[in-house]
């Protein structure tokens, strides 16, 4: 027996509306081990950004319980929540949300900056390491503007893996690439999983499920159907 990565225990999420409470998740029950690849699909208005969003510790459960590793993400203060996502979550969005005013390096430098998690004088030499790796080093020194909507995820990526994160939440990662560079990235990430890292991956694209190890479908907020992806 292993010790699942991530636990969701009957958690429930309700947000108020102009109608009444809408419940986005109605007692989800997910396990997570490490080093998997999880892609979390379902329509839109099905509960998946909200269940990334509470496993960032971006949001709290209206019932229910999150554990991240040893951690109870449900009983954080937001005192302690910031410190502990800078150096247990790397999150991936859709839009890149680069900082345009700087460059890929500073871009990736930035958590390790507000986390205060490496040494000043080792943050940029570990950026280009991370650019490296995900083939955009020599984009290094340019502004977001100048690169393309691959490059800038790649950066993006490079940014979210800077703290050494335990795991790795990506929403909707792809949504605005196009199909070959969505592949690509794709592709990348899976490369991170065979190399440890544990990787939540949320999308409207049933293509993207042949690069996970388990797919996982919501549908008005409940879990319906969760199995390992078939590769063909």
């Amino acid at each position: 027996m292993t010790n699942p990565l991530i636990v969701m225990r009957d958690v429930s999420k309700t947000f108020p509306s102009a109608a009444g409470p809408f419940l986005a998740l109605d007692r989800v029950n997910l396990e997570i081990e490490r080093g998997e690849f999880v892609a979390v699909v379902g329509q839109s208005g099905s509960g998946k950004s909200t269940l990334l969003a509470l496993l960032a510790g971006i949001d709290r459960p209206t019932f229910g319980e999150v554990f991240v590793g040893d951690t109870a993400v449900h009983t954080l203060s937001e005192r302690d929540m910031s410190p502990w996502r800078g150096v247990t979550v790397g999150i991936v969005f859709q839009f890149f949300q680069l900082l345009p005013t700087l460059s890929a390096a500073e871009n990736v430098m930035l958590p390790m900056d507000f986390c205060n998690a490496w040494p000043a004088r080792e943050r940029r030499d570990r950026a280009i390491v991370l650019l490296d790796r995900l083939g955009v080093a020599d984009q290094a020194d340019k502004l977001p503007s100048t690169l393309s909507g691959g490059q800038q995820q790649r950066v993006a990526v490079a940014r979210a893996m800077a703290n050494a994160p335990t795991v790795l939440l990506a929403d909707e990662p792809t949504g605005n690439l196009d199909s070959r560079t969505a592949d690509s990235m794709l592709d990348l990430l899976a490369g991170l999983v065979a190399d440890g890292q544990t990787v939540v991956m949320v999308t409207h694209e049933r293509s993207a499920q042949r690069f996970a190890s388990r797919v996982i479908t919501l549908a008005d907020g409940r879990v319906v159907e969760a199995e390992d992806a078939v590769h063909v």
